[in-house]
């Protein structure tokens, strides 16, 4: 296992750079109340009591389940600030070789049952309420817009000079770190032509598969398709998604078949199959050294838990670690297929509690008492999240509500919707946050796929359960949605090269829009296997889109800034890539030596930020005062 190599003391002095605290601010200056002349001071009013309860709405799920919410809101919203660290950790030995029982934390003797869908330890809507708002949010979202072009104009050659002036730093040696990946696509077809050619040179009499009770080897395999290494091609592969798959998410499922073959697909990218994931374990493993030689280069892969049966995550467990899967450079997300429906009909699961008790009971049982699952307790020492995925397309039968049936008695043929799932998974994540954090173990954030297609209502689930979300294509048609987002700061991953092949074409994407209103957006791959041609993904993607949308440096780098914030990789280790005081507000937060965002740029975005927040609490502030004052003449006429 490589070291982290750590920069030299000389590049990082004690914050000698004097910041750019100087730029050209726009102001707008009148006499009309908050500064809106756009809205009638009673819209903004009625707009902003409505924006300041869904953002106490968000806080409160946020820290119920012990996730992040932004610092800044939650100052305006009475909270406090912490501090930070400087050095990561590095992996002096693999964290997967220590499996003495003796040195797991002792079990501490509790019982865990799930009630109505969510576990319970024994110890011995929105959309309707902002549709009015629409108008005042998508005047502020135009008013950013419109300020960040201005802001361009007048600062981006100080922006430039700012980012020439730091020595040894740029944007190909700045820390990215790529939110949004699936495992079982996270290397190119090229990768995976070579790697299948070399295991049928290598392994040609390997038992792989079993038919029937007869065991068929690798070779065998092949020949039954009439294949051979020397025929095989990125061409016979065929995983590239293509123009057929633009809006046939089904076509787009198959193309994860090698040639075609699903059995092609459960030898070479399953963990659980006849060879225990080896080849899988492998190709990640060779995927994982390159990011360790690119150094800047960081993913958060996501594997599945399907919740068809209890043993899945030991069996997760047991493949990263009997294989050695893991890298300084690599955290793991857990997501979770929405197929109820599909297992349901196969009477792989009788009801939907039964699978909610496959997900997370093991978790539980290995929180209470990890030397009840040794490898399984190792392996969420680097699992930051869970995530749930499908196709958000898929018409939904039923609204969530207090009518929908408990897991218990969900029997329906009829898949659970979005948001039954997306509550279901936050609150079992949040009673097992409670108590790993008891026991001084790490905990877990909701990260689904959200808004990528379907109902607008995924998005509200997202913004009130979620830390961050993936996609997030379905705000550019709600603005008030799009406001709470931005002024929450929540993370939205973004794949436009996906997008591009499956909803979305590549020029209408928004995330350009985004990034110009101060949203909290990142780039990332999703699958490379199915979007991308090199051997650099993550790379390729930040490429296209600076040439497609003429981002700057500045723009990249601060694409990249945000995707080290909004990772799940520790405090320690964003504290070496950003800066030890990266927590911090504003530029005092912005160390430029290691992100190579100039601090004109991270003020601005703070400055803008904090304006926002001040314009929705002043106005409901001066309500507040205005009806004090009333009170009080009341009280003084009646004592006259």
């Amino acid at each position: 296992m490589k070291e982290q190599s750590q920069a030299p003391k000389e590049l990082y002095p004690e914050r000698e750079l004097v910041p750019e605290r100087e730029y050209q601010r726009v102001a707008i200056s009148g006499e009309e109340k908050c500064g809106v002349a756009t809205v009638p001071f009673t819209d903004l009013l009625d707009a902003a009591k409505c924006v300041v309860k869904a953002l106490f709405i968000r806080e409160k799920y946020i820290a119920l389940s012990m996730q992040s919410f932004c610092r800044t809101t939650a100052r305006y919203m009475q909270e406090e600030l912490g501090d930070a660290t400087v050095h990561p950790p590095v992996s002096e030995t693999h964290p997967y070789e220590v499996l003495d029982p003796a040195s797991m934390p002792p079990g501490l003797g509790y019982t865990c049952k799930m009630v109505d869908g969510v576990v319970r330890l024994a110890f011995g809507f929105l959309i309707a309420y902002f549709s009015n708002r629409k108008s005042f949010c998508y005047r502020r979202l135009q008013y950013l817009s419109s300020k960040f072009q201005m802001h361009i104009l007048l600062n981006e050659m100080k922006e430039l000079a700012a980012q020439k002036k730091v020595p040894h730093r740029d944007f190909y040696n700045i820390r990215k770190v790529d939110t949004h990946i699936h495992a079982s696509s996270c290397m190119n077809q090229k990768h995976l032509l070579r790697f299948i050619k070399r295991a049928m040179k290598k392994y040609p009499g390997e038992i792989v598969h079993v038919e029937q009770s007869r065991g068929q080897t690798l070779l065998e395999v092949f020949e039954s398709m009439n294949l051979t290494a020397f025929d095989l091609s990125v061409d016979t592969l065929d995983m590239h998604a293509d123009r057929n798959t633009f809006h046939r998410f089904d076509k787009f499922n198959s193309k994860y078949n090698p040639i075609g073959e699903s059995i092609l697909r459960e030898i070479f990218i399953k963990t659980d199959n006849h060879v225990e994931g080896k080849y899988f374990g492998h190709i990640i493993k060779e995927v994982m050294a390159d990011l360790e030689e690119s150094k800047y280069q960081n993913v958060e892969l996501r594997l599945s838990i399907y919740g068809r049966s209890r043993d899945e995550w030991d069996k997760l467990a047991q493949w990263a670690i009997k294989h050695k899967v893991y890298s300084d450079n690599v955290r793991w997300l857990v997501q979770v297929p929405r197929l109820f429906d599909v297992y349901h009909t196969k009477k792989q699961l009788s009801n939907f509690q039964e699978m909610l008790e496959n997900i997370f009971m093991p978790l539980f049982e290995v929180t209470v008492n990890p030397s009840s699952h040794p490898q399984l307790h190792l392996f969420l020492e680097h699992v930051v999240g869970f995530d749930s995925v499908d196709d958000e397309s898929k018409p939904e039968h039923h609204i969530f509500n207090l009518d929908s049936p408990k897991p218990v008695n969900w029997m329906e043929e009829d898949n659970p919707p979005y948001s039954y799932y997306l509550y279901y998974m936050y609150a079992n994540m949040t009673v097992l946050n409670h108590l790993r954090r008891q026991r001084n173990l790490n905990s877990f954030v909701l990260r689904p796929h959200c808004g990528e297609a379907g109902p607008i209502h995924h998005l509200v689930s997202g913004f009130m359960l979620s830390e961050n979300i993936s996609h997030g294509l379905l705000l550019r048609k709600a603005p008030v949605l799009q406001y709470l987002y931005y002024l929450a700061q929540i993370g939205i991953a973004m794949s436009p090269l996906s997008n591009n092949s499956l909803f979305l074409s590549y020029h209408r994407n928004p995330l350009p829009e985004y990034l110009s209103r101060g949203l909290m957006v990142s780039l990332s791959t999703d699958d490379p296997l199915q979007f991308h041609f090199t051997k650099e993904p993550l790379m390729e993607e930040y490429s296209i889109a600076a040439q497609v949308w003429k981002l700057s440096s500045c723009d990249m780098c601060e694409l990249a800034r945000n995707s080290v914030l909004m990772s799940g990789f520790s405090h320690q280790v964003k504290s070496y890539w950003l800066g030890p005081h990266y927590l911090k507000e504003g530029q005092e937060g912005n160390d430029i030596r290691r992100t190579n965002v100039p601090d004109i740029r991270v003020a601005y975005r703070f400055e803008t930020l904090c304006e926002e927040l001040n314009l929705i609490t002043q106005a409901v502030r001066s309500e507040e005062l205005e009806m004090v004052e009333e009170q009080g003449s009341l009280c003084m006429g009646a004592r006259r």
